[in-house]
């Protein structure tokens, strides 16, 4: 059993948080390296050449690393961490879940509009049920989790309609399978950094 009472899944790997000294599932933590010029990016992809520097997907945790020289000691070497990195992070993030999201829709693994995501939660058709931070809570409450699926509600109103076509989505809905795994992990650390809670905000029948 891992932290937060989730069961830790078979051989996932594990890294260590340089600003909390805490050894957790990858999943769970961002990768940064140090660019040709010395300045911290973020990997977000995990696909940058160079060692890699892993910091918990949580805000408060990136500005500590970034304040307290903590990249020049992992690296050990002297690198720069950019201002507002915590901010290009997020912002970075959030495009990763918006254009997975638009490429589940586009495969017809994703639907938006209250009505279509309803019928997909009654027919058991959706793993994952997404709604936005700066959506109505009384509408929202009106929907319910998957049974065994994920809540998100870490992207706006408008960010959540990039991901459609739309100028504003409230609630949306991934089908299991394609791409949805990708958004669940992306979207896990996307809440992280923007501090949502991640459990049940949709307060209907289970």
């Amino acid at each position: 059993m891992s932290r937060g009472g989730r069961i830790k899944e078979r051989d996932e790997p594990e890294r260590r948080c340089i600003a909390t000294g805490e050894v957790q599932p990858k999943r769970g933590l961002i990768r940064f390296v140090a660019g040709p010029d010395g300045v911290i990016v973020a990997d977000l992809a995990e696909k940058l050449p160079g060692r890699g520097i892993w910091v918990a997907a949580d805000r408060a945790a990136i500005e500590k690393a970034a304040a307290k020289g903590l990249f020049s000691r992992a690296a050990k070497a002297q690198v720069k961490a950019p201002d507002g990195l915590a901010d290009l992070v997020e912002a970075a993030l959030a495009r990763r879940v918006v254009e997975l999201v638009s490429l589940a829709r586009k495969s017809g693994r994703a639907v938006a509009g209250f009505e279509k995501v309803k019928g997909w939660l009654a027919e058991g058709r959706a793993k994952v049920l997404l709604q936005a931070s700066d959506g109505s809570e009384r509408g929202k409450g009106k929907l319910w989790t998957p049974t065994g699926g994920r809540w998100f509600g870490c992207l706006t109103a408008s960010e959540l309609g990039l991901s459609f076509g739309r100028d504003h989505v409230i609630h949306g809905a991934l089908a299991a399978g394609g791409l949805t795994d990708k958004v669940i992990l992306e979207a896990g650390r996307l809440t992280g950094l923007r501090g949502h809670d991640d459990g049940n905000t949709a307060v209907g029948k289970e």
